[in-house]
Order: structure tokens, then C-alpha cells, then sequence
């Protein structure tokens, strides 16, 4: 039987405070300074002498005190944290983007915070709301195509925001990426002067996706301005994954005549395409070219190196960053908005067979 004493010794445990944690008024204590210079060390290091700095930090770093966001949030009005919403990061030049935007505001004192819509607009409206409920101070959106309440929702509430990898002349300072129906209308270009003019087409998905549309657009404008065009039956629209690059390939590639280049709308369905043609003894580039849309690092190291568009991640990633920065800061920050795809000629591509 249980003794009258152990309801009691639960009460005593349970009743015992926490272990108060460490203020602000006890680090300027410590350091024998005002509450306003451990600000100042915190916010505006350059305001403050490097030999009072040197004492203040060391007791921060003493006494274990990170200071309170929130409060200093409702103080300089400021969160320091930029939201950004991928549609997905297994793309090669989303995730070399994400890595360039942390670096370039871990540089200027903010923080990333990250999400994926999986090319949703609704998840993204939802992503969008909970981060300018956690008081983001700017936001970083890939491509034009949102929510159609998203813009309204951001501009009501005075949050600066950039569309990134897409640009349009038309709306020149509100985006920062490339312009992705020139790149593929380059692309193609480059087949066509190789002599190629049968083509098969294995485009991504365009749901939830201009710049995938942009792209499209730019085949089909290149093709038209020769004269040329692509056959209902080499035509096919896939995802993101290497398997449906090898399936759908074989798809247009049972129909004759068959096409002696195919152009893939991203990487992973290139990759699919290139390890697809191999399985069925299609003899690459001699008898057929195939090209895609972004880099990564597989395309280089396949038996057969794949011609690619890449984009250039990093610097959309840090221009994006830089932007929103100074947007948040009021101030104007100097970047190229338009940053240009580079074409990539490796051993997948060559002129067209005899």
C-alpha cells in the first residue's frame, strides 16, 4: 500500500520552477553596460566600439543568451527572416539557387525560411500566409504563376516579394531568372542548323508552371519560324522523373518516320530519354540528337554527355536574395535582372543523320 507520502513528493516535483533562463537585463549586468548597448551589440555591431563589443560578446556567449526574435521583432518592426517556396528542390538549379540565397542572406544578418509547393498554388497560398503570420520581412516566389489572391494577399499586408528563374521584358524589375522561352528557342535553333527537322518533344508538365509553358512556347516558335513543326505523335508532357523520360521516350519513338532530334523539357527527362535510347540500340548523337533543359551533375558523367540549357542557380539565387534585400532595406540594390542561359554542347547532339 502506498504511503501518504508519495502525493505529497509528486506535488513538491512537479511544483518545482524551471531553471530561469538568461535576459537581456542580466547580460548588460554581467557586463557592466545599459540595456541599450547589448542592443546595440546585437542589432548594430558597427555603432559600438570593437573593445566594448569583444566585452559584451564574451558574456553572451558566457552566460548561453540568444536573444528574443519576437520581442525584438515587435522593437525594430523587423523579423530578419526572408520566406522562400520552391515547387520542388530535386530540380538541379532549385536546390544550387536555395544554397546561394542562405549564403547571401547569412552575409546581410537574415534567415531562410523554406518551403515546397509541389507545384500546388493552393499549398503555396497556404505556405505564403503562415510565413507573413511569422512576420516575414520579404518573400521569394519562383515563376508568375500563383494563387490569384497570392499578390493581392502580399501587397494588402506590405510585403516585398520577387518572382524568380523567370523574366519578361514587360515586367523588368519584378523578376529575376531566364528568359525561358529564349532558351529554348535557342535550343532549337541550334538543332535546326544541324540540319535536324524532324522533332520529337517530350515537354514538362505546364500545370502551375510558366516558365515549363515559356519553354514550350519557345520550341514551337523556333520550329514555326522554319517552316517546321512537331508531329502529334512525337509529342508527349511528363513530370520530373527519369522514368517517365524513359517511358514516354520509347512512346515517340515508335511511331515513323522517327524524329532525328528530341528535345526534353527538363533534366531528369533527358537523362530518362538518353538511358532509354541506349536500351534500345539507338545510336547517340549519330542517329539521333537529344538535348534537355537545366544541368545536373549526371548529365556530365553519363557514357554519353547530355546538351543542356543550364541555368545559372546560383547567380538567380543570389540576385533574387540581393533584391529582396533591398527592397525590405528601402534602398537600391544593382543586379541583372535578366540572367541568361548557357548552352551546353557535349556528345548527345550532332547534325542530323544523312
Amino acid at each position: 500500500m502506498p504511503s501518504l507520502e508519495e502525493p505529497q513528493q509528486i506535488l513538491q516535483q512537479e511544483a518545482t520552477p524551471p531553471r530561469n533562463s538568461v535576459g537581456l537585463r542580466d547580460v548588460a549586468r554581467a557586463a557592466g553596460v545599459s540595456t541599450a548597448t547589448v542592443s546595440r551589440v546585437i542589432n548594430n555591431p558597427a555603432a559600438v566600439s570593437p573593445k566594448l563589443r569583444a566585452r559584451v560578446e564574451s558574456v553572451v556567449k558566457h552566460l548561453g543568451w540568444v536573444p528574443d526574435g519576437a520581442a525584438r521583432a515587435l522593437t525594430t518592426r523587423k523579423s530578419n527572416a526572408i520566406g522562400a517556396v520552391f515547387p520542388t528542390l530535386s530540380h538541379g538549379d532549385f536546390a544550387r539557387a536555395t544554397n546561394a540565397i542562405q549564403e547571401e542572406l547569412l552575409v546581410s544578418g537574415y534567415t531562410l525560411l523554406l518551403a515546397c509547393s509541389n507545384y500546388d498554388a493552393a499549398q503555396e497560398y497556404a505556405q505564403v500566409r503562415k510565413f507573413v503570420e511569422q512576420g516575414i520581412d520579404g518573400i521569394i516566389l519562383i515563376g508568375k504563376a500563383h494563387h490569384p489572391e497570392l499578390e493581392h494577399f502580399l501587397n494588402q499586408r506590405g510585403v516585398p516579394f520577387v518572382y524568380a528563374f523567370v523574366y519578361d521584358p514587360e515586367t523588368h524589375g519584378t523578376c529575376v531568372g531566364p528568359d525561358n522561352r529564349k532558351a529554348l528557342f535557342r535550343l532549337t535553333n541550334y538543332l535546326i542548323d544541324h540540319g535536324h527537322s524532324r522533332f520529337g518533344l517530350i515537354a514538362q508538365s505546364t500545370q502551375n508552371n510558366d516558365r515549363a509553358a515559356a519553354r514550350l512556347e519557345g520550341v514551337r516558335d523556333a520550329l514555326a519560324e522554319r517552316g517546321l513543326a512537331v508531329r502529334p505523335q512525337h509529342f508527349a508532357i511528363g513530370e520530373w522523373t527519369i522514368a517517365e523520360g524513359r517511358a514516354l521516350f520509347r512512346q515517340i519513338m515508335a511511331a515513323e518516320p522517327r524524329p532525328t532530334a528530341v528535345i526534353c523539357g527538363n533534366a531528369f527527362l533527358a537523362v530518362g530519354a538518353l538511358l532509354e535510347s541506349q536500351d534500345i540500340g539507338i545510336k547517340v548523337p549519330d542517329q539521333l540528337s537529344i538535348v534537355g533543359y537545366d544541368d545536373i551533375e549526371i548529365m556530365n558523367h553519363l557514357p554519353i554527355p547530355i546538351t543542356t540549357m543550364r541555368v545559372q542557380g546560383e547567380l538567380v539565387g543570389r540576385d533574387a536574395a540581393r533584391f529582396i534585400i533591398g527592397r525590405v532595406e528601402n534602398r537600391p540594390i544593382e543586379i541583372a535582372f535578366e540572367c541568361s542561359a548557357e548552352l551546353l554542347i557535349r556528345k548527345s547532339s550532332g547534325p542530323a543523320p544523312a
